[in-house]
């Protein structure tokens, strides 16, 4: 049987890692892999950073009115959001063989998001584990990311592209390493509030407050007490209706946590389109639209559940 994540009878989805060290090694991997998708007649969409969507424009000439382009910066400015798109663009064509390149994971991102692009990564082959036939090439520039990240692309890749070809990645394996792992400290000293029913509306006043002291918008403010109230209000319907607010800011971001004792069993929860039942989980997914970062780790002892808003 093949591995989950791999192109088999069962499993036709193709998860696939370009290693290159610079531009042409860039183009080398993307436009092959564009023009087959061209001469086999499958849609393609390239989520790119807006220099690489001009480089492959240029390349492409003519043909480029054949590939979709977005920018990932605003797909994947919370990783969480990258599977939805994935999702909605492999549907849109109805079962039809699709190609996509995605580079969720460049050297600006901070470790909070590499943490989450990384987990992106291996929730891919999770989302993607049977269905339609469609490959995803995802590049990693080597030149610039740390040994560990690259080394991490192994893990989360069935198969692995670089100058000498395509090879199987010998260190894959479908896992989701984040889950029960704890976050890190925060570098400054939060507010705290233990809450429950009763000090639902003082956690939203903490929120609120902070994000004005903060220098939030007043837009951007009620969005962030918006996704702690969805937060804490799961806490008090499946965490044993009590849970733990901690909320600080530096000076990239507005950081609030909500932790309970109840366990999220569903490793795509909050990444995939709910039911229109209220009780489908709903919650998760609207915080990951409202916020810039959503950090999940969830496990016997319990779940916290990390969100960001940028102040830059």
């Amino acid at each position: 049987m093949a591995p989950r994540g791999t192109t088999s009878e069962n499993n036709p989805f193709r998860h696939e890692a370009l290693l290159y060290a610079d531009e042409a090694g860039f183009l080398d991997g993307t436009l092959p892999f564009i023009a087959g998708g061209i001469a086999a007649g499958e849609p393609i969409f390239v989520v790119l950073s807006a220099a690489k969507i001009d480089l492959l424009r240029r390349a492409l000439g003519l043909n480029e009115s054949l590939v979709r382009f977005a920018d990932m910066a605003d797909v994947g400015r919370n990783p969480a959001r990258i599977i939805p798109a994935w999702r909605e663009f492999v549907d849109e064509h109805g079962g039809r063989p699709v190609r996509g390149i995605g580079e969720p994971i460049w050297a600006g991102r901070t470790p909070a998001e590499l943490a989450e692009c990384q987990e992106h990564e291996r929730l891919l082959n999770v989302a993607f584990d049977h269905g339609t036939a469609w490959t995803l090439l995802c590049p990693y520039d080597t030149s610039a990311l740390a040994p560990a990240v690259v080394d991490e692309a192994f893990r989360s890749h069935p198969h692995v592209l670089d100058q000498s070809g395509t090879q199987p990645s010998g260190a894959y394996a479908v896992s989701v390493a984040h889950a029960g792992q704890p976050l890190p400290e925060p570098s400054v000293r939060p507010e705290a509030l233990v809450f429950d029913a009763d000090r639902l509306s003082r956690a939203r006043r903490m929120v609120a407050a902070l994000g004005e002291t903060a220098g939030l918008d007043a837009a951007r403010t009620g969005e962030l007490v918006l996704a702690v109230n969805e937060l804490a209000t799961n806490s008090l319907r499946h965490g044993g209706g009590t849970g733990t607010l901690r909320l600080w800011h530096d000076a990239a971001a507005v950081v609030c946590e909500v932790s309970d004792g109840g366990m999220i069993d569903a490793p795509l929860a909050g990444r995939e389109m709910p039911d229109p039942d209220p009780e489908s989980g709903r919650g998760l997914w609207l915080v990951n639209q409202l916020c810039d970062l959503v950090q999940i780790r969830s496990g016997p002892a319990g779940t916290t559940i990390r969100v960001h808003m940028a102040t830059a």
